[in-house]
């Protein structure tokens, strides 16, 4: 017997609990109906064009996504319009679309800790506890087993995160030896001023803006603070997509589950960059 939606979206709802998304996020079961039957779902970071033809052509019936499509307001699913013509894409081919979010960051197999794991960081804690857990939370502080080179753990990273096109950014001195590392997967600069942060020894997270970020480096050159090491939001999120595939296979055994491969990292090419 083929799972409904409804009951693919309880377990996911129980994986991932709505109730602990961030209060401005907008995750859960986003379009089609309840009661038709799930037999595959398919995983990505982005409900993108690509992606939605991705999960169209491998017969999904259901596209599970980190970033919800519906996050900011929208007062118009007219086609001539992006996520009109993506929803109606996905509803004419019987495909149900739901997001797992700021819910899927804060567990304990989230986004930083799927990221923290596979940089070998061992005794990791959130930055930022859930409230009553010690265990979950947003972003990880973790160490290395031994102190590394900024430039060494800054190629560990490339060579574990998907590659991107505009690559990896990293401030700080390249011999500089690092061991405690504070990350946090997706757009992290919030997180600049937190303690478990300027403690660290290095800051890994996505879309730093030069503002905060120089006011980071510079505060670090005359009272202490991280390097930082500033990743594509897609390639640092894309880790959790596999554990979330093993946990939904566990759950749901009767289900085909499959992970988007492809890059939704906007950008294609870059010019002009230089390292000195």
């Amino acid at each position: 017997m083929p799972y409904t939606a409804a009951e693919v979206n309880a377990v996911i709802h129980r994986l991932w609990p709505l109730e602990t998304a961030e209060a401005w996020d907008a995750p859960g079961f986003l379009a089609g109906s309840p009661d038709e039957r799930v037999e595959h779902v398919h995983l990505a970071v982005d409900a993108v064009s690509a992606t939605v033809d991705e999960a169209l052509e491998l017969g999904a019936d259901l596209l599970l996504v980190h970033h919800p499509l519906l996050l900011r307001g929208v007062t118009s699913v007219s086609e001539d319009r992006y996520k009109g013509a993506l929803l109606a894409r996905l509803i004419r081919g019987g495909c149900a679309l739901t997001a797992a979010h700021t819910n899927a960051d804060i567990v304990e197999r989230g986004t930083s800790a799927m990221l923290a794991e596979a940089l070998g960081l061992v005794d990791t804690r959130p930055i930022v506890p859930s409230a009553g857990s010690q265990d979950t939370g947003l972003g990880r502080v973790g160490t290395l087993p031994a102190p590394i080179a900024l430039r060494e753990l800054a190629q560990r990273v490339a060579s574990t995160i998907p590659a991107t096109r505009a690559g990896i950014r990293v401030a700080g001195d390249a011999t500089q030896p690092v061991r405690t590392v504070a990350l946090c997967g997706g757009a992290g600069d919030s997180l600049l001023s937190h303690p478990a942060v300027t403690a660290a020894d290095v800051y890994i997270t996505a879309d730093l803006r030069h503002h905060p970020a120089s006011e980071a480096r510079e505060q670090a050159m005359i009272g202490g603070g991280p390097a930082l090491i500033d990743l594509s939001h897609w390639a640092s999120e894309w880790l959790w997509l596999p554990a979330a595939a093993e946990q939904l296979r566990a759950e749901l055994p009767r289900l085909t589950v499959t992970i988007s491969e492809l890059s939704t990292d906007p950008w294609d090419f870059v010019v002009g960059s230089t390292e000195h």
